[in-house]
């Protein structure tokens, strides 16, 4: 499974890693997002996204995850149910499982879980609507709440999340929280798009539950 890094960006060591970042690798592949999906345009496949996957060698990058103070996250991945609030000036919604207007939400969901080997579901409406907890209430419901609920939806805790479009902004401001033995976890990105929006609720998750702290 891949590593979780915390805070290595900013880490002065990490420049000298990058000219040998190829010695840790074992083996790369590279996924195309567009898989089944024909070439439709004049530039072929120059525009087609691609995910790289890499598989690290155990006995050479977790010494370099230790000098960097940080570990590998081996243990199986819990699954997240997903309780968010979304708003878009008079357009508001809690996303779930069987609404229409959080499809694209749930499917850009879905693909930030890949690079991290995360595993999401959402809630049914039904199951909102019966704890009384639409969009806004959402927002201030209490984790250990929101952690039971997710477990009676067949996750094993919960991340919750505000989306809210900023015209300043140019882009969505996204709150996360999630708790962990006992401790609440809270972080934020403002400005970028709900695909970057997910992509940092993942990191951020992925970075507590492997024991690597709060998110930047």
């Amino acid at each position: 499974m891949s590593p979780v890094i915390s805070g290595w960006r900013k880490k002065p060591e990490v420049a000298a890693l990058r000219d040998k970042a190829g010695s840790f690798v074992a083996e790369f592949r590279y996924h195309d997002r567009l898989e089944g999906i024909p070439v439709h345009d004049e530039q072929g496949t120059h525009d087609r996204p691609h995910d790289l996957t890499c598989l690290y060698r155990p006995d050479v990058i977790d010494p370099v995850l230790a000098a960097l103070g940080s570990k590998p996250w081996l243990a199986e991945r819990p699954r997240l149910a997903i309780f968010l609030a979304a708003e878009q000036g008079t357009r508001h919604f809690a996303l779930t499982a069987d609404d229409q207007r959080g499809a694209a939400m749930r499917e850009s969901f879905v693909n930030a879980t890949g690079p991290l080997v995360m595993r999401i579901l959402f809630p049914e409406a039904s199951m909102l609507s019966a704890s009384k907890l639409d969009d806004r209430a959402l927002r201030h419901a209490d984790m250990a709440t929101l952690d039971q609920l997710a477990r009676k939806a067949g996750a094993d805790q919960a991340l919750a999340g505000s989306l809210i479009w900023s015209d300043k902004e140019l882009g969505w401001i996204a709150d996360w929280r999630l708790a962990m033995n006992g401790k609440a976890y809270k972080w934020q990105v403002r400005g970028v798009s709900f695909d970057e929006a997910f992509r940092v609720a993942m990191r951020g998750a992925a970075q507590i539950l492997s024991g690597n702290g709060q998110p930047e």
